[in-house]
């Protein structure tokens, strides 16, 4: 299996909740590392910029809103398959859905407000990482 890198976004509100350590732990339980890190607010350009696909979506403006009303966790995340593996981690994108123990069914408050993202390919995790880190800035042990 190979190791690889995925992108992963606390949004405002698991951090608004103080999930932020609750979050990383899990991911760490389950054996992917930071391998970078930095809490931020988005810019609405950023924003409208990494959620540029779903600009034609009715939910775009809501989405984008959210995303910047509050600072977000942004990292790199290191480990073998490390995108699968985020994403089973996360759980579904509806929280309600979402299994039991998964970061989306402790945290997300509904399917826009879901706690996080994660990259759903190693092809979006690359796009998804040049966004909002310089190489040398990620490190993949």
């Amino acid at each position: 299996m190979a190791k690889e890198l995925t992108f992963s976004i606390i949004k405002p509100n698991a951090v608004k909740k103080n999930a932020i350590g609750d979050i990383i732990s899990q991911f760490e339980a389950n054996g992917l590392k930071i391998a970078a890190a930095k809490l931020t607010v988005l810019s609405r350009k950023k924003c409208e910029e990494f959620y540029a696909e779903h600009k034609e979506r009715p939910f775009f403006g809501e989405l984008v809103d959210f995303m910047t009303s509050g600072p977000v966790m942004l990292m790199a995340l290191s480990g073998e398959n490390a995108v699968m593996k985020n994403r089973e981690i996360m759980g579904a994108t509806d929280p309600k859905k979402a299994t039991a123990g998964t970061v989306r069914s402790k945290f997300g408050d509904s399917v826009g407000e879901n706690a996080v993202h994660g990259s759903d390919s190693p092809a979006s995790a690359q796009r998804e990482l040049s966004l909002f880190f310089e190489k040398q800035e990620l490190v993949n042990e």
